[in-house]
């Protein structure tokens, strides 16, 4: 199961997320969500744990991290956000056939 943690703070490290969830079971993956031109964490990122009752088990006890309330719930998978990447929304500057107006 793939479990989303957000609002945790930017200094927590994806050993220290291993650990924490690590007490409930096997933790198969770890990511923290980077910005990519700073590479700092943005604050939320995924755990997964093939087990689905030691993922339930994480996702009941773990609550806070480093005395932080966090939010913390099964992933959700991602949606298509249509061919244009940006919400569905055609960029600006195109008609409704993807042709450039000028």
């Amino acid at each position: 199961m793939n479990i989303y943690i957000g609002n945790f703070s930017y200094d927590i490290t994806e050993d220290y997320l291993l650990e924490v969830f690590g007490a409930f079971g096997h933790v198969e993956s770890v990511n923290i969500i980077k910005d990519r031109i700073t590479g700092s964490s943005k604050g939320f990122g995924f755990v997964e744990m093939p087990d689905k009752t030691e993922a339930q088990s994480a996702i009941q006890g773990v609550t806070q991290i480093n005395g932080r309330q966090i939010t913390i719930n099964e992933a959700r998978p991602r949606t298509n956000q249509g061919s244009y990447g940006n919400n569905g929304k055609k960029p600006r500057g195109e008609d409704s056939g993807g042709r450039r107006k000028y």
